[in-house]
């Protein structure tokens, strides 16, 4: 039997798994896995109605809103059931590191994953942004303004495209690897980031399907 929970409108088989709810906890923006835990209705219902993840203790038996301690809350962006209604993903945007370890994850295998790297090389050239280090080049080039940037992309694309014409594979993937790096700093610089220019090309592809 699917018991239906009132507000958020969720089929959940509270009955298949007695009345607690697997949940995974899945970085929106590079799609690590963060965390594994336990809700039970009150709890499912009280992170949906304030949009941070809260969790059943099985331990200590009540409720608890993930980061009450120590200020790393997960703010729920999206969540979804399995095709069987008896697990939760949610989608969140995690504040400071997850794992009680001070762990980005608790899943320390995330880091193997590749693409994720893309999301904390942007964190690492926001960070450097006002890091006043001699030897930092993304400082530098911050420090020299948007026009500055903006060049070193233009050249970094020209050097790329040079690359493909000689069919040098190694140089192709340097030289793509600069236009990225440029790329994201320029993003930086004016507020925005790469998952910015993902959802644009997302709804263009959304677009396209019609």
């Amino acid at each position: 039997m699917i018991f239906l929970a009132k507000k958020n409108k969720l089929n959940v088989n509270w009955k298949k798994i007695n009345g607690m709810l697997p949940v995974i906890i899945q970085n929106y923006f590079s799609g690590e896995v963060l965390m594994h835990g336990y809700m039970d209705f009150i709890a499912l219902e009280k992170t949906i109605s304030t949009k941070l993840v809260t969790f059943f203790s099985r331990s200590k038996k009540r409720l608890w809103v993930k980061g009450e301690n120590s200020g790393n809350f997960l703010k729920v962006i999206d969540y979804t059931l399995d095709c069987d209604n008896d697990t939760l993903l949610i989608l969140s945007n995690p504040i400071g590191n997850t794992c009680h370890l001070n762990k980005k994850s608790c899943f320390f295998s995330s880091d193997k994953i590749i693409f994720s790297f893309l999301h904390q090389l942007e964190k690492i050239i926001e960070n450097k942004k006002n890091k006043s280090k001699k030897e930092s080049y993304t400082y530098f080039l911050y420090k020299s303004g948007t026009s500055r940037i903006a060049q070193k992309l233009a050249e970094e694309a020209v050097e790329t495209s040079l690359a493909s014409v000689s069919n040098n594979k190694e140089e192709i993937i340097n030289e793509s690897s600069d236009l990225l790096y440029h790329l994201l700093v320029l993003l930086s610089n004016q507020k925005l980031t790469f998952f910015d220019v993902l959802k644009k090309l997302k709804n263009r592809n959304n677009f396209l399907k019609k």
